[in-house]
């Protein structure tokens, strides 16, 4: 059966058909510090529910983008570096020094995976994690489409939303792929520098409305110091929306079916 585990932050283990899939891979314990880069840094505040070594074997590893509450120093020294991972374009040069099997995306290429008359595409989706002076200071982010296939027919499409603000590329997104049957939203309207680089709960309602995935499951909301927009705030506003909107909100290590 088709699942989606939460690990914690932006961390899931995805199972589709005979695929594994590990998402931005954060395994940190509760008290430590993830370093943003430019001297950020922020402070963890939940415990994940898995670490490297209670994983199973696993068939692909996406990343949104490089930084370190989703690629973190425990994933650096205990992942298997053999498993193909795959991320940015600058992300993947730097994973490849350190010895990771990365391929680095542009926007709208895809990653091919096998398992006999099975496969799993990974479509870079456009994203942006800052507007203005925060663009410049932030490293490149993808969203990532993986759409599972048995002899050729799709199965299943999930949506991966990486840090991305809305936005006119996500109208472009639902053009392109009208028929996402979940979709992973990265929310907690995270405050760097008095910007706000990842979806809080509005933009959280704003992107099902212009998505429209069949159903959406929130992560990246409460696990750091940074993150100012709680689930409640979404979860709010999907209340009182005219739609009917389906959301999951599995508790960390719960594993919810798809």
């Amino acid at each position: 059966m088709d699942s989606l585990t939460f690990v914690g932050n932006a961390t899931t283990l995805i199972r589709v058909g005979s695929f594994t899939v590990l998402t931005d891979p954060n395994f940190l314990h509760q008290g430590q510090r993830a370093y943003l880069g430019k001297g950020l840094w922020s402070r963890r505040l939940k415990e994940p529910a898995l670490q490297p070594e209670e994983l199973p074997g696993l068939d692909v590893v996406v990343l949104s983008h490089l930084h370190g509450d989703h690629f973190d120093r425990v994933a650096r020294r205990r992942l298997d570096r053999s498993v193909p991972l795959v991320t940015t374009e600058p992300a993947a040069q730097r994973l490849r020094r350190w010895g990771f099997a990365a391929e680095g995306l542009p926007v709208w290429e895809r990653s091919e995976h096998h398992h006999g008359n099975e496969s799993l595409t990974v479509e870079a989706l456009p994203g942006i994690h800052g507007r203005g002076v925060m663009a410049k200071l932030l490293p490149p982010v993808m969203g990532s489409l993986l759409t599972h296939r048995v002899d050729g027919e799709v199965q299943r499409r999930i949506y991966l939303s990486g840090d991305t603000l809305t936005g006119d590329h996500l109208d472009e997104i639902r053009e392109r792929h009208p028929d996402i049957d979940v979709a992973v939203l990265h929310l907690g309207g995270t405050r760097i520098l008095f910007a706000t680089v990842t979806m809080d709960g509005p933009q959280g309602l704003d992107f099902l409305e212009r998505v429209r995935p069949r159903l959406a499951i929130p992560v990246h909301y409460d696990d750091y110091r940074v993150m100012r927009s709680p689930l409640s705030d979404f979860l709010d506003r999907v209340r009182t929306s005219p739609d009917r909107w389906q959301v999951a909100t599995p508790a960390r290590g719960e594993t919810f079916p798809l």
